[in-house]
């Protein structure tokens, strides 16, 4: 058994027939724009110096210092004639005082094609949801892409997330398995449309996680629930993974729009990438100090998708949002059950819509479910589109014909109108002078024991009264542009601890009042 190094990693081999020798300690090489380290590589016998039958394993063990690189490659040489990869491994949980990061250790593959930011490489990442994986042509373990397996340097891909003081000691177990490959299967993606009701207002949920990434669901779970839900779309969104996207198409229908997406995890905040061409991965392994979150925005629109920052306050560690806005089509202001960091969110997206009332950026609200216990659906983003298409859909977010709200029970017609009979929805402008009177509209359902609020950007001019047990209210106010650029409204729960305000039930984006 060699021992680890801080610094290094060493080798074991262990043969068909289990025996095992020293390779010895290997150097290390930083390279990449990001700093990523390369250890040795890892190599294998060709098909002339192995046995005429077996698997072949080697073990990787190492120790990861604090200050270690995102991404800390494991070169493995693959040689001629293996038909499944299998990786396994594992590091130590070390005790750290209260308040300090443990160790955390994230894993993933990129085959022949190389490591190199955005490229053709990928092959999967399963981040810290599993303990080992496997890649053959016909298939592979959720999360990783089956696919030939060709001649050439593969690489094990770790991230180490957070780095106890003491270092993160690991260990990986790699088994090539010899033998002819099956036919590779051809991927199939859900179809971009469903049957839809026209023009109409159209309800779902664009974050969600199955056990293609680190989710508790089955995809057929969650197209279950989110018919339960009274959804009408859904958005494959795996963290740093397209692998769920080919197994989709059995789950859609005629009343189930299923796009297909990811959640690009980086350390700087992560992204929703919502409503891609099947079949598409973004790179994530990069940070705002990089500058190249603008290249991989870029990259999802041309995917046709729409780049919408997660959880943007969120507390979990590389969960707050550090890009900017600028490369927006929507935000997600509201992320899973109502929490503060969704109301920092919310009045943080507020005050931005004074900056550029043409330019500005809609707000959306999703589950991010990721077990049974997580409702799909709460929240959920109900969208005015023209169809129950991926376009229709998608346009609709962006120019924000949309609202949130907790759960299919509740619904929302908002609007203004003044200024000879003009009229204005959700999303929209309308266009009056700037002492026209204005009336704002507001009719509430299924929120009983809630207040209706008008939003403006002086802050909130209007709460009405508690709506009935039968949970319908309707509300007006009289306002002029002059008095209020915009206006949006909200439908909260009773205040739990006044005079903070009450959860969430549902919300608007704004009608902008003036020329």
């Amino acid at each position: 058994m060699c021992e680890a190094h801080e610094s290094g990693n060493c080798t074991e081999h262990a043969g068909s027939h289990g025996g095992e020798h020293l390779l010895g300690r290997r150097a290390l090489l930083v390279t990449g724009a990001a700093g990523a380290l390369t250890l040795g590589t890892v190599t294998f016998a060709s098909a002339e110096e192995r046995e005429p039958a077996g698997d072949e394993t080697k073990v990787v063990r190492g120790t990861l210092p604090t200050g270690s690189p995102d991404f800390v490659y494991l070169p493995v040489q693959v040689p001629d004639g293996v038909r499944e990869i299998h990786v396994a491994y594992t590091y130590e949980k070390l005790p750290v005082p209260a308040g300090t990061q443990g160790n955390a250790l994230d894993i993933g593959i990129f085959d022949e094609r190389g490591t190199e930011l955005g490229g053709r490489g990928f092959r999967g990442w399963s981040g810290g949801a599993r303990k080992e994986f496997f890649i053959r042509s016909d298939d592979a373990t959720p999360g990783y892409i089956p696919g030939r397996i060709r001649r050439g340097t593969w690489n094990i891909a770790l991230g180490p997330y957070t780095v106890a003081p003491q270092g993160l000691p690991y260990e990986v177990t790699i088994t090539l398995k010899y033998g002819e490959q099956a036919p590779a299967v051809k991927p199939k993606y859900p179809p971009q449309r469903a049957k839809g009701r026209g023009r109409a207002w159209y309800r779902g949920d664009c974050h969600i996680h199955s056990w293609y990434s680190d989710g508790k669901r089955t995809l057929a779970e969650i197209a279950a629930a989110a018919r339960a839900a009274g959804l009408d779309f859904i958005n494959s969104s795996e963290h740093n993974t397209h692998s769920a996207h080919a197994h989709w198409a059995p789950e859609a229908g005629d009343d189930l729009l299923i796009m297909t997406g990811e959640e690009i995890t980086t350390r700087n905040g992560h992204i929703v990438a919502l409503g891609m061409d099947g079949g598409t991965w973004v790179d994530w392994r990069y940070r705002a100090r990089d500058n190249r979150f603008g290249h991989y925005a870029r990259e999802v629109r041309r995917a046709g998708g729409l780049v919408v920052p997660a959880h943007p306050h969120a507390t979990c560690i590389g969960c707050n949002w550090k890009f900017g806005f600028g490369e927006a089509d929507a935000v997600e202001v509201w992320n899973g059950p109502f929490t503060p960091d969704d109301e920092v969110s919310l009045q943080s997206w507020d005050n931005t819509l004074q900056t550029d009332p043409r330019s500005w950026t809609p707000a959306m609200g999703n589950s991010d479910a990721h077990s049974p216990a997580d409702a799909i659906g709460t929240p959920q983003t109900v969208v005015l589109a023209d169809d129950l298409t991926r376009e229709a859909i998608q346009a609709g977010i962006k120019a924000g014909r949309s609202y949130v709200a907790e759960s299919a029970a509740v619904s929302l017609d908002f609007s203004a109108a003044g200024g000879r009979g003009r009229h204005a929805g959700i999303g929209g402008r309308l266009e009056v002078d700037r002492d026209d009177e204005v009336t704002v509209r507001l009719e509430a359902k299924g929120v009983p024991g809630c207040t209706l609020r008008f939003v403006t950007d002086q802050g909130t001019l209007f709460t009405s009264a508690t709506v009935p047990d039968s949970g319908t209210l309707t509300a007006e106010w009289r306002t002029t542009a002059s008095y209020a650029s915009y206006v949006r409204a909200e439908v909260r729960h009773a205040a739990q601890l006044p005079p903070l305000p009450g959860a969430l039930a549902a919300f608007t984006n704004p009608i902008f009042l003036g020329r």
